[in-house]
């Protein structure tokens, strides 16, 4: 076993906690101001970039360029109209930052957002996505245009300029990356929280997001007059996820896949709360309920998001079909809150071999290689007959796929792949015949059936998303493919209070000396400027919002 090291001592103007999206932005900001900043990360090198380096790089803009191109008329107070429907802020303490950084974030996306990205070579897809349609009225839940960016280079595309920030700084001694430094404590001295000490984790040749060691080698103690917490969330932690289940959301899931590594564990939460931090709405969380078993993981319990179009039949565990407006990319929290109260911790697609080529994507970099490695040729592939490399083995090799020729058999797979369940194969088929029925008019009662056909009109949609209304049982469109869906962790929407300058407030509401927060650790902003819901394409920019005011901020300290 290794012998402890000495303990180190680091010093800089200013120190940041986790090498994620958020706080690379805010290095980046620092040292853009001439701040020295040391990077204090628990993982090793190879998880530089951190979650956002696992997305499929979907960024939130209003009224681009992109929107207009494809006859989207968005507004500033459209997308405010559709923000405060879906947050649903209902908390006059702990939502008054929240709403102060949802208007500020709200400014940013309709304003220098893409300019500022686009700068730093940033660029887009050209179609861009509609997530969380809704399904309501104009006062609930959803977006009501497009507003879904697809980056070009994905989550890796997103994070590579501030990564070649850091990185030139530290060529140049300014930066520093401490990478498998562990922060156990905030250094707090007369009231202000002055450095992080811990411990130096022995080396570990562990790959991305795959479990790293803790065998420890040394300690370390870092100095500096700010610090931000941009530590992420508590996704990994199934434990804590649990203790934090809100009760409107029914019991939490026995079974759930993890949509992050084991190491987003919330840990420094508690660690900065001890400092003299405020948590707040820790209840509001946001996870997907189109979760697959990775048939190729890369960390424990490994689950991957299905970005489905609207076509798919969506039944729940025992064969009834979830009620409007739960249609696939509808209204995730939404979904999650029927199904736990069905008793059961799965759920089921139906579709054909015609909606899986249109309407099936795989969220995360390493499922879309096309986008992620900007090559043109493997994306024109996509167009072709078939449905998307990645997601055609997903289907061979997936655990959850169940593939027929006829409806008989599809059910009885179904049933077989969960016998503890009791699964109605008969009103399972009495849905989809009755789905079915109503292809034979232009109108019809069925609102799903409604809305696909209506989401046709959408460029982008009729273009690459939905695939033309059909019969699932039209031959001619198989063959039949059942898809069982799992709870996938994925965000927490609450964390540290913080004011418009990124200042970690206490629980007396005033800011605690030399302490920031940013990303996910702060509920990205406010401690939980998505209020109950996201809208999709909010997270990695808020990490790039709160970032960017928490390094600016810092540095004018």
């Amino acid at each position: 076993m290794p012998q402890p090291h000495a303990p180190s001592h680091l010093a800089a103007d200013a120190i940041v906690i986790g090498a994620g999206l958020a706080g690379l932005v805010t290095a980046a900001e620092l040292l853009e101001a001439g701040r020295s900043v040391i990077v204090l990360e628990q993982e090793p090198e190879a998880s530089l970039g951190g979650q956002a380096w696992w997305a499929f790089g979907g960024l939130f803009l209003i009224d681009s360029p992109e929107q207009r191109r494809l006859g989207v008329r968005d507004s500033l107070e459209l997308a405010r109209q559709d923000w405060y429907a879906s947050a649903g802020f209902d908390r006059d303490d702990e939502d008054l930052w929240a709403r102060r950084w949802a208007d500020a974030y709200l400014e940013f996306a309709a304003g220098e957002k893409r300019a500022w990205l686009h700068g730093m070579g940033v660029r887009w897809f050209p179609v861009v996505g509609w997530a969380e349609r809704g399904g309501g009225t104009a006062m609930t839940h959803g977006n009501s245009v497009p507003r879904f960016h697809i980056t070009w280079g994905t989550g890796p595309g997103v994070v590579a300029p501030f990564i070649a920030r850091v990185r030139a700084a530290q060529a140049t001694g300014r930066a520093t990356l401490a990478f498998r430094h562990r922060v156990d404590e905030l250094i707090v001295e007369d009231g202000a929280v002055v450095g992080a000490r811990g411990a130096v984790l022995t080396p570990d040749p562990a790959a991305r997001g795959a479990a790293s060691g803790r065998g420890v080698a040394g300690e370390f103690e870092a100095r500096a007059t700010s610090v931000i917490v941009a530590s992420g969330g508590i996704g990994g932690n199934h434990d804590m996820v649990r203790a934090q289940w809100p009760a409107r959301l029914g019991t939490p899931p026995e079974h759930m896949l993890s949509g992050v590594p084991a190491h987003v564990d919330g840990r420094m939460l508690a660690i900065s709360e001890r400092a003299g931090g405020r948590l707040v709405n820790g209840d509001r969380m946001w996870h997907y309920v189109e979760g697959i078993e990775n048939w190729d993981p890369v960390w424990a319990r490994h689950g991957i998001r299905i970005l489905p179009g609207p076509s798919s039949i969506w039944l729940d565990a025992t064969g009834k079909r979830l009620p409007t407006p739960l249609f696939p990319g509808f209204d995730t929290l939404g979904t999650l809150e029927h199904l736990r109260k069905t008793g059961h911790d799965h759920s089921w697609f139906v579709l054909t071999q015609k909606i899986i080529e249109k309407e099936f994507a795989l969220s995360g970099s390493e499922q879309n290689p096309d986008l992620t490695g900007k090559d043109v040729p493997l994306l024109l592939e996509r167009i072709k007959k078939g449905a998307p490399g990645p997601v055609e083995a997903f289907k061979r090799n997936g655990a959850d796929f169940i593939v027929a020729d006829d409806l008989d058999e599809l059910l009885r797979g179904m049933a077989e792949l969960e016998p503890e369940v009791p699964f109605d194969a008969e009103r399972a088929r009495a849905e989809i015949v009755a789905r079915d029925r109503e292809m034979a008019n232009e109108f019809t009662k069925d609102s799903q059936v409604a809305a696909l056909r209506q989401a046709r009109n959408f460029k982008g949609d009729k273009l690459i998303r939905v695939a033309s209304p059909h019969r699932i049982l039209d031959p001619a469109a198989g063959p039949l493919i059942a898809v069982r869906l799992h709870v996938l962790t994925r965000k927490s929407l609450g964390g540290l209070q913080t004011d418009l300058s990124a200042r970690v407030l206490g629980a007396d509401g005033a800011p605690v000396p030399g302490l920031y927060a940013a990303g996910e650790a702060a509920g990205f902003g406010g401690g939980g400027m998505h209020g109950y819901r996201s809208l999709e394409g909010t997270f990695l920019g808020s990490c790039l919002f709160s970032g960017r005011v928490a390094g600016r901020a810092a540095a004018g300290a």
